[in-house]
């Protein structure tokens, strides 16, 4: 898959993330549910860990577990069960290296590779919580717009620098408009998600773009959700710090 493609899939997924805010917090956790399947399907050829299967299971089960237990949390905080899931989850990643039966070659980076993924699995809990913060629709819908342009300017022919102040900077623009012309929001809260969005996107682009799993289909379309899911939980600490 090459970068242009993987931009627009980006852009889809962060738009079905702000359509589905609109339609309320069912949409919402649906959504993020299936950006977690999304991360867990690909994230084995992402990163090339030797035994796929498990990977893949305790990473599924790791994302939907955060999305079921901060959508069924009432009141503040609304990510308190998420560190017993991850608790639960890294648990489940050692079960996992115990059960193959190959001799466990590349055992540690194998363990490593599935706690990074269920690290980014979990994440995608974070659009649930930021939906309900003061601004809630709103800046998720900010947050989405943002990162969807980030992804669309990482895919320009430019290199280095470039390409990364150009993503931040047109980020940043698009966050600040969004969130002026959003209810509950204002000028600086959309910048500020502007700049994680742009920063989000620049990182991942500059770390995984020259990866050789990209060329595959299901490592591609693991790193497309990527800049989105981990977008979830930062975009919820900018609404608690800016917004409140």
């Amino acid at each position: 898959m090459d970068l242009s493609t993987r931009a627009v899939v980006t852009a889809c997924l962060a738009a079905g993330v702000a359509v589905a805010a609109f339609f309320g917090p069912l949409a919402l956790t649906a959504a993020s549910g299936a950006l977690a399947l999304v991360v867990a399907i690909g994230w084995p050829r992402l990163l090339d860990v030797p035994v796929h299967g498990g990977t893949r299971v305790v990473v599924a089960i790791a994302g939907l577990g955060a999305v079921g237990a901060t959508a069924a949390t009432h009141g503040e905080p609304a990510l308190r069960h998420l560190p017993v899931v991850l608790a639960l989850a890294v648990v489940l990643a050692f079960v996992a290296e115990l059960l193959r039966r190959d001799g466990r070659p590349r055992l540690v980076e194998s363990l490593i590779g599935t706690v990074s993924g269920i690290v980014v699995a979990v994440s995608c809990a974070g659009w649930i919580a930021t939906g309900r913060t003061d601004a809630g629709e709103s800046l998720v819908v900010t947050c989405a717009v943002a990162l969807a342009v980030a992804s669309a300017v990482s895919a320009l022919p430019l290199g280095g620098w470039t390409n990364a102040a150009l993503t931040l900077g047109l980020a940043v623009v698009a966050g600040g408009a969004v969130g002026y012309v959003m209810p509950d929001l204002d000028l600086l809260s959309g910048v500020w998600s502007g700049v994680v969005a742009g920063l989000l996107v620049a990182s991942l682009h500059a770390l995984f773009d020259q990866l050789p799993e990209l060329r595959g289909r299901l490592g591609a379309f693991s790193a497309t959700a990527l800049p989105v899911a981990v977008g979830g939980t930062l975009i919820f600490v900018v609404g608690r710090v800016i917004v409140g």
